[in-house]
Parts: structure tokens; C-alpha cells; sequence
């Protein structure tokens, strides 16, 4: 498991509006594409510098194609990563202020210390 690669992936699709809604319109293949192309790119750098060993678990791969963030969060992917690429998925589908942000407590209230570790 690489929790530095979901939390890579969760970074960078959150800081582009495309890459946002590609994933909430097809995360599979945003999923997919993003592996192939993007996980072993070396973050912030723009030499073309790039590993060749990063790939996602199949768990991680599931839980990031389905949206499922609690799953991601048990995984060890960073909370605030997380939290702020759903609300850009997700919050435009309820009409309360703050809805989504309250789901996603309610959702991971099961959750005690010690969380799961967000180490990478």
C-alpha cells in the first residue's frame, strides 16, 4: 500500500478543476488514466523526471473508482486531502450550506483514536 500515492493522487486532481470533473464523471477511467500517466511523475517537477514503480493497490484502486473516501481514510489517505477534493465533487449536489462537509463527519464518526495513520 502507498498511502504517498493516494494522497499524490488526491493533491493533484483536487488542484485542477478538469482533472475534477473528469473524476467525478468517470472515475474509473480518471482512475486508470491518472496511474498510467500521472503516479509516477515527480511531484512539482517539471523536468520530465519520473520513476517507474508506483502503482496503486487494488483495494486503493477500488476505493478511489468508486468515490468511497471512508475506505480511502481507513487506507491512511490525509483527511484534509480527501475531505477538500470531495467537497469540490460533491457538495454542488446538496442544497444545505456546509451538507456535504456534515455527511462526511457524520460518516467517519465510527472512527476513534488512534485514527488509522496518515504517515507516508
Amino acid at each position: 500500500m502507498s498511502k504517498y500515492l493516494l494522497n499524490k493522487f488526491l493533491f493533484t486532481v483536487d488542484r485542477d478543476p478538469e482533472l475534477v470533473e473528469r473524476y467525478r464523471e468517470d472515475p474509473v477511467g480518471t482512475v486508470a488514466w491518472w496511474e498510467s500517466s500521472m503516479a509516477n511523475s515527480i511531484l512539482n517537477c517539471h523536468s520530465g523526471e519520473s520513476s517507474t514503480w508506483l502503482a496503486f493497490e487494488p483495494g486503493e484502486r477500488e476505493a478511489l473508482s468508486s468515490h468511497d473516501y471512508i475506505r480511502l481514510f481507513e487506507l491512511g489517505a490525509h483527511p484534509f486531502l480527501t475531505l477538500t477534493l470531495f467537497i469540490a465533487l460533491f457538495e454542488r449536489d446538496y442544497a444545505e450550506p456546509l451538507a456535504f462537509q456534515k455527511e462526511y463527519g457524520a460518516r467517519l464518526a465510527r472512527f476513534s483514536l488512534p485514527y488509522p495513520d496518515i504517515s507516508t
